[in-house]
């Protein structure tokens, strides 16, 4: 008898879980509440470590693996701190990629359309509950839809429903920590602005009179992604969205405005500029160039540690159990890990899925909750 597995949530962790799944014999389904993969805002680029990378490789089939390294937007060699007046404060060489790496910066809504590749997805399914059924768990979706699987998990990220059932007991606290993020194109003006440490790797912004920070990252592409999956994946959607620098605009809650989760992206583009205008003009231009449309802010959200809980046919994954903030460049990597330890689990005990789920959890706990806590520290440093 064949494994069926539920995935919850259609986010990169949850289709590099049923990517994995499906390349070992077991019935993978996700089940999103979204009703399309570009219906909201994905986020802009993301950064895959080494270890992401290598859960990538295992997870995809080869075709989808080479689509996500023709996809990568061109490496970096180092990490820079510049002043908010474009003064060189640090540097940080980045050390070459172990032989057989392929890390890298994506864009995270072409990861996603890569993830997609060829999976069955069922999009407009909103979680409601679970039931046990013994061996097997019924999930419930809003709409009065039902469905039998042997194994149900959560990759149904922050505000996850399914830890909240399985879970009731966890945490997300508010770190204290707002973002506002913004997409500027690059443009032949944005692109004569552009820092130079900007075109050799990652950016950081510091202020010395305001606890305002910025991250700046570009997202270069070497080929344009719709053109990569025709070539080599004929039949998967990929959409172009064009090279861009992505900046994130970073203090503690006090800083901004009570209301800023709830401005538009005009509201926020302004808000940006005004928080940032005695800053360098080339960083300015940066700010007033973003798409209003692409500009949005967040609350950085953390999960408390939680005990060790005795497993079942439910578990869940990156962000449902181990959110972390996006200061430690991890989230994404951890999610990746995350699917292709449960999805090798439970590839090697099929028949024996709740044992498989324990031994899943508690890796996950120990690896999850240190990435938890790294990043936590280095979101703290935002806030000084």
């Amino acid at each position: 008898m064949i494994l069926r597995v539920a995935i919850v949530g259609g986010g990169i962790g949850g289709l590099a879980l049923a990517q994995s799944l499906r390349r070992s014999g077991i019935d993978a389904t996700v089940y999103e509440r979204d009703s399309d993969p570009a219906s909201r805002r994905q986020g802009y680029r993301i950064h895959i470590g080494p270890a992401g990378a290598a859960a990538l490789r295992s997870c995809l089939p080869p075709d989808l693996y080479e689509l996500f390294l023709a996809t990568r937007g061109q490496p970096g060699d180092r990490i820079t701190v510049l002043s908010n007046r474009l003064r060189v404060l640090r540097e940080f060489p980045v050390p070459p990629a172990p032989e057989g790496s392929a890390g890298g910066a994506v864009n995270r809504l072409t990861l996603r359309e890569v993830l997609l590749g060829g999976l069955p997805v069922c999009f407009g399914r909103e979680f409601l509950g679970y039931e046990s059924l013994g061996d097997a768990v019924r999930v419930h979706f809003t709409s009065g839809a039902a469905v039998d699987a042997d194994v149900v998990v959560g990759a149904d990220g922050v505000n996850s429903a399914v830890r909240r059932q399985l879970l009731p007991h966890a945490e997300v606290t508010d770190s204290g920590t707002r973002v506002i993020y913004g997409k500027a194109p690059l443009t032949p003006d944005i692109s004569a602005a552009l820092p130079e440490p900007v075109r050799q790797g990652f950016v950081a912004v510091t202020s010395a009179l305001r606890p305002v920070s910025m991250a700046l990252g570009l997202m270069g592409f070497v080929e344009p992604p719709a053109q990569a999956a025709a070539r080599l994946c004929p039949g998967i959607t990929v959409h172009d969205c064009g090279s861009y620098v992505m900046w994130a605009l970073t203090a503690s809650a006090r800083a901004f405005p009570a209301d800023v989760l709830s401005l538009d992206g005009d509201e926020l583009t302004v808000l940006a500029a005004r928080m940032t205008r005695r800053w360098h003009p080339r960083l300015r231009v940066l700010v007033s160039g973003a798409d209003p449309a692409e500009t949005f802010a967040l609350a950085v959200r953390t999960s408390v540690p939680v005990a060790p809980w005795t497993a079942d046919r439910v578990t869940v994954l990156g962000d449902a159990i181990h959110a972390m903030s996006p200061a430690g460049g991890s989230g994404a990597n951890t999610a990746l890990r995350d699917a292709e330890l449960l999805a090798r689990e439970l590839a090697a005990q099929p028949d024996d899925p709740v044992t498989a789920i324990a031994r899943y959890e508690q890796e996950m706990l120990d690896y999850g909750f240190a990435a938890v806590g790294e990043a936590e520290r280095a979101n703290a440093r935002y806030r000084r």
